[in-house]
């Protein structure tokens, strides 16, 4: 096979696009870097989810020259509160609230509809050379020299390193031979977008109610996202209800603090879990984003966690290519892993405890953890840490996140 300095990326949602973004800004136009996804076939994205972005992936975003084209679109955090009740308690107290700047005018995240990120990396990546092919990576072949990528329609094309960016059910890392460990939880959130009467003012609440935790997250306009956590059997007869039992079940939750209320797309339901790859890499392919790991949403960094798999894996990419070394070799791919495993299972480990402590109704239980909710709620250093490793500007951050070019 002769030798390919290109990069072909399976999987175009939001890790696929901004990794072949980075990478198109950092190695420059002299190396092909293709993208396989047959959802290139629908534009623009009619994907209705919603992400946060923490403050150091809109740096990262800044950086790659897209977020430009989303900032009309995105909502500021400015405040979060947290209480823990029970369904049909009269009151929520605030347990523990949180201002949402990292700096003086700097929110620590905000939120955005999935769609105007897709469309705007879409465009940009296409705009900077970024080969886009309606189209799956059907196989793959590795060897010392680089690896053979088979598409879908037939095509084959030699690179020197595969990225698998295809979600958690990833064919690639199936066929990488790459196990997970990791269990489901027995929940599904159920997700809606939901207008109302009074302006959110960009406030974020987490209800931990004893099911899980109801997150309304603030959207442009007098609108907001929730992420719903019922068990699976809940969730499903709560989504198949009719639109005025539908809204008595929405409004049990989630108050009348906003007025009427008024559900704008359909409600959907995914399954919760928890897992990990084994392995982050195998010989010339690595794995990102959900491919790599999935983890609960209970503290929403689910995207966050794969974007700074993306900043870490073009980081170091760039640095080799520009040493003029291997790019796809296995040390450059050992380095990305290390890099990142750390962080991810931290990460995993801390919502699964948080999923644990707060989706029951265990009396005790519920009592210590409002005591220390309390608490820290009266500890402002504590609550500035938890908001700087929320925002992702703790710890080996990489330069994208750090706002600062390959």
């Amino acid at each position: 096979m002769a030798k390919s300095q290109g990069i072909v990326i399976g999987g175009g949602g939001l890790a696929g696009l901004s990794l072949a973004l980075a990478l198109r800004q950092g190695l420059g136009p002299d190396i092909p870097v293709i993208v396989a996804d047959p959802a290139f076939a629908v534009r623009p994205s009619r994907d209705q989810r919603a992400s946060a972005i923490v403050a150091a992936c809109r740096k990262l975003f800044e950086t790659l020259g897209v977020w430009s084209e989303v900032a009309p679109h995105a909502q500021p955090i400015l405040d979060m509160v947290v209480t823990d009740s029970r369904l049909r308690d009269a009151t929520r107290p605030a347990l523990l609230t949180f201002s949402g700047e990292v700096a003086g005018g700097e929110p620590f995240a905000h939120m955005v509809e999935n769609r105007h990120l897709i469309d705007a990396l879409t465009n940009h990546a296409e705009a900077s050379g970024v080969e886009l092919r309606n189209d799956t990576v059907a196989a793959y072949e590795a060897n010392d020299d680089g690896v053979q990528v088979a598409f879908g329609s037939g095509d084959i094309v030699a690179a020197r390193l595969l990225a698998a960016a295809d979600g958690a059910r990833s064919k690639l890392r199936q066929r990488a031979g790459i196990a997970t460990h990791g269990w489901d939880y027995d929940q599904a959130a159920i997700v809606v977008t939901v207008g109302h009467e009074r302006d959110h003012e960009g406030r974020a609440d987490e209800h931990f109610l004893p099911a899980g935790p109801f997150a309304i997250l603030p959207l442009t306009g007098k609108r907001s996202s929730l992420v719903w956590t019922e068990q699976p059997k809940e969730a499903a007869r709560i989504v198949a209800l009719g639109a005025d039992e539908f809204k008595a079940e929405l409004e049990m939750r989630f108050g009348l603090h906003l007025g009427e209320l008024e559900v704008l797309d359909k409600p959907r339901t995914f399954p919760l879990g928890y897992f990990v790859a084994r392995s982050f890499i195998a010989p010339r392919l690595a794995l990102v984003g959900d491919a790599a790991h999935v983890i609960h949403p209970i503290a929403g960094q689910g995207l966050n966690m794969g974007l700074k798999d993306i900043a870490a894996l073009a980081e170091v990419v760039v640095d080799a290519a520009r040493l003029g070394t291997d790019f796809g070799g296995a040390d450059v791919l050992e380095h990305y892993q290390r890099w990142r495993r750390f962080d991810t299972m931290t990460m995993g480990l801390a919502t699964n405890v948080l999923n644990g402590m707060f989706s029951n109704d265990f009396t005790p239980l519920r009592a210590v953890r409002d005591i220390g909710l309390g608490l820290v709620d009266r500890m402002p250093p504590l609550k500035g840490a938890f908001i700087r490793q929320a925002a992702g500007l703790t710890g080996e951050v990489p330069r994208l996140l750090r706002g600062e070019a390959l």
